[in-house]
């Protein structure tokens, strides 16, 4: 088995999760034995810059060179750190997958950015790192994301039980998996907005960096009016494949919701008990509508502990089982850290992970640029 490292930085940009995990095989006969899983704190002043650059906000071309270089540095640290958790040398990774940060995703234009470079993470680890994931994907006239149904194809497909994985990040997104379902049965997208909303009214209506177990929203009423118009964007009226990220459901956005709720007379906990339904609302509806009847349903990502969101979801979803995604034996924080751990490895493989009926694609893109490390 190979020992590669998965690295995730998400739309939160609250850290850098790193898998450590031994890969074997191809397809839907690839074996993963996790070793260990580390979330690596997001620096503030590099939160900062990323966020400045997501915003808008004027930003040199120097700026964002450099930010690049900073994220591949972050990278490696973050690395080095999990595989010293474990004891070391031992645990080293001989590949590393890296996402990067998503500072842009515009594939209506053509276009995906996210920052990271692989070439200096590569050779500060000394081993092949692959990134830049979703460009191959988007030059194909594909979304470019959700970016995790090869790996969860591959590795959660069961023979028997019609399967939905949830992830609850920054963005909200879905994977359907049909019992036995081949590559081209898989349906995913992005559902709408999660922690990216949620964190942010916590910063906003409470001075915490997040809605510690979703105590604030439980507090609150849901203001089934205001929820409604919310619902009302076209967004969540259209018909999958799609994604989305900060670039619409941006400060702005919150912000405009914000106001929203104040001019009603909401307090902070009923906003926030809005604002999480609005989250459970949107996943819930979309696992309805393109799901098979009582799939069993596995929610992972960092909402999974917001027990407003989740409680929202049973409610809605009484026809499934939902599950935390544990109980298909992964940390569900570690499932996209583990995801780049297996696109790093297919792609040494030569294989093309991507997911045209889940992207929109012509074909099935080869996801990521591979980058050596020079000779020492």
């Amino acid at each position: 088995m190979k020992s590669v490292a998965g690295v995730m930085t998400g739309t939160s940009v609250d850290g850098v999760d790193v898998v450590l995990v031994r890969l074997s095989g191809s397809g839907r006969a690839l074996r993963a034995e996790v070793i260990t899983f580390l979330a690596h704190p997001m620096p503030g002043d590099v939160r900062g810059r990323v966020e400045a650059l997501v915003a808008g906000e004027a930003i040199t071309a120097r700026d964002i060179a450099v930010l690049h270089a900073d994220l591949g540095r972050l990278t490696a640290n973050a690395v080095q750190a999990a595989v010293a958790s474990v004891g070391g040398s031992e645990a080293a990774p001989e590949l590393v997958g890296m996402h990067g940060q998503t500072v842009w995703h515009a594939p209506e234009e053509g276009a995906t950015l996210q920052l990271g470079d692989a070439s200096v993470a590569a050779h500060l680890l000394g081993v092949p790192v692959v990134g830049d994931f979703r460009t191959g994907d988007v030059a194909l006239g594909g979304e470019g994301a959700p970016l995790v149904p090869y790996a969860d194809w591959a590795l959660y497909t069961d023979d028997v039980t019609d399967r939905v994985l949830v992830n609850l990040g920054g963005i909200a997104n879905i994977t359907i998996l049909p019992a036995g379902g081949g590559r081209d049965d898989v349906v995913a997208f992005d559902t709408g907005p999660a922690n990216v909303l949620l964190d942010g009214a916590a910063r906003k209506l409470s001075g915490e960096p997040f809605d510690r177990d979703g105590r604030l929203a439980l507090a609150g009423r849901v203001n089934e009016a205001l929820l409604s118009r919310w619902l009302a964007h076209d967004y969540f009226r259209a018909a999958p494949p799609k994604s989305t990220g900060r670039e619409l459901f941006s400060a702005a956005y919150l912000h405009a919701r914000l106001e929203e709720a104040a001019a009603e007379g909401l307090d902070g906990s009923a906003t926030m008990a809005t604002l999480a339904a609005l989250t459970a609302h949107t996943v819930a509806s979309a696992i309805v509508r393109y799901a098979p009847p009582a799939a069993h349903v596995y929610v992972g990502g960092g909402g999974v502990h917001n027990q407003a969101v989740m409680n929202g979801l049973a409610a809605r979803l009484a026809a499934h089982t939902v599950d935390r995604f544990a109980a298909l034996g992964v940390d569900g924080d570690a499932r996209e850290a583990l995801a780049f751990a297996v696109l790093a490895h297919e792609a040494m493989n030569g294989v093309a992970t991507g997911m045209p009926r889940a992207t929109g694609a012509s074909g099935r893109a080869f996801q990521g640029k591979i980058c050596y490390p020079g000779e020492r």
